[in-house]
């Protein structure tokens, strides 16, 4: 507790006595949704991004949950107060995998099989051996 805060406190005991100095509550702002408002989020929520007009991938991000909210209950939440809010009732936003659109699933696949069990076999190049210091040494 800052020094400020404990003359403060201080100042409202003499005042007022010992439950001058209490508690009023949490800070922050209030939720602007109704107890019943959230339930009905979570129920959209539990829907899935799809039942909603998000057909690309099924994630909820922070962003989609903010449009969202104020579709439904003509309310606006920043993206950090849709992921707070998200957390309250036992969400968590994702973030889609970023992937190019012309990606080649097919040629991906290939180049894992192929090149790539070529590398991690032995973890360089069949044919190329890493040199070892010691061996062969100088005068």
């Amino acid at each position: 507790m800052s020094p400020k805060s404990a003359y403060q406190r201080h100042q409202l005991w003499r005042d007022g006595g010992v439950a001058a100095p209490s508690s009023r509550g949490p800070g922050g702002s209030r939720c602007r949704l109704s107890p019943r408002s959230l339930e009905k989020l979570a129920a959209y929520l539990d829907e899935g991004p799809a039942a909603h007009g998000w057909v690309e991938d099924q994630v909820w991000t922070a962003t989609r949950v903010a449009t969202l909210i104020g579709r439904k209950f003509h309310v606006s939440y920043s993206v950090s107060g849709a992921t707070r809010l998200m957390h309250r009732i036992g969400f968590s936003p994702q973030v889609p995998a970023r992937r190019v659109a012309e990606r080649d699933e097919q040629a991906v696949t290939a180049w894992k099989e192929a090149t790539w069990a070529e590398v991690n076999a032995d973890g360089h190049r069949s044919g190329h051996r890493p040199h070892r210091g010691g061996e062969g040494g100088g005068e």
